[in-house]
């Protein structure tokens, strides 16, 4: 079993070292990456980075918030060996078990109580001043402006058929399980994580009947950047990529790759809606 954590993250140290004793307990082999290893005061099953670990574990359990899956996903993607979130406070919807439930995660781990569901990764290849810059995502890629309080203007077209042209503080493209993470706070859907959907949200749109929109997760979005300013930025998962200029065009289209997720038994997407968004209803 691999364990990654987020050094970041104050409370993860206690937590990574609580699932290395558990790991140890249970007979299993224990791995790490470097900076997980420091963390757990772990020596032994030392392996360079994610994507080395995936190589060897059957398992990896990544410790911090949805920002550290992101990061694990796309280091790993395309590997079968499944991810156990552990969060370790905030909203987290990708994160499936409280580090408070660290034991009983694990008791229903070794008991086989658990699914597994495949995640589509969405990709960007963009041609930016001659060169090639390819990246992927699992949350979503955006488009935006950069610290100027300025509109950018965006040219987009879908399956070689034109769209629209949005002038707007950016456009994002999300994938199912990126529904819940910025295109939500800009007003977009929330989609269920396997359905076979991408979704177009711009960011504060200039023309107000500029909506989010949902596509089939077969179709293939092309962007060009129409303004020479503001400085406009290609963004995979909330880390920039590279900055674009006007004339760049930016294609994006499902991934090749998946991303495999474990799913404790009893747990669900809407159970994760009610608790994270507070969906209680309301007495009448």
């Amino acid at each position: 079993m691999g364990l990654i954590g987020n050094p970041e993250k104050a409370s993860c140290a206690e937590a990574v070292s609580k699932a290395a004793r558990l790991v140890r307990s249970a007979g299993r082999r224990l791995l790490c990456d470097p900076e997980t290893a420091r963390l757990a005061r772990v020596r032994e099953g030392i392996e360079p980075d994610a994507s080395a670990l995936a190589g060897q574990a059957d398992l990896l359990l990544v410790f911090g918030g949805d920002g550290t899956m992101l990061r694990v996903a796309r280091e790993i993607a395309g590997s079968q060996t499944p991810i156990l979130g552990i969060n370790l406070g905030g909203l987290g919807f990708l994160t499936a078990v409280s580090s408070a439930n660290l034991s009983r995660a694990l008791q229903h781990v070794w008991k086989g109580r658990f699914n597994f569901e495949l995640r589509a990764l969405i990709e960007a290849r963009a041609q930016c001043r001659g060169k090639i810059v390819q990246q992927s995502a699992l949350n979503d890629l955006v488009i935006s402006r950069g610290i100027a309080s300025r509109l950018i203007e965006l040219r987009v077209s879908v399956d070689d058929e034109p769209l629209t042209r949005y002038r707007c503080d950016g456009l994002i493209i999300s994938s199912p399980t990126g529904s819940t993470a910025y295109s939500l706070a800009a007003g977009g859907a929330v989609v269920f994580p396997t359905a076979e959907v991408l979704q177009l949200t711009p960011i504060c749109p200039h023309t107000l009947s500029n909506r989010s929109l949902v596509l089939p997760l077969t179709s293939r979005i092309c962007v060009n950047v129409i303004n020479s300013k503001p400085t406009t930025l290609l963004s995979a998962d909330g880390q920039v990529v590279t900055e674009l200029s006007a004339g760049d065009r930016i294609t994006v289209c499902r991934s090749r790759q998946t991303v495999r997720l474990m799913h404790l038994e009893g747990s669900s997407f809407f159970e994760t809606l009610r608790v994270k968004l507070h969906w209680r209803g309301a007495n009448l």
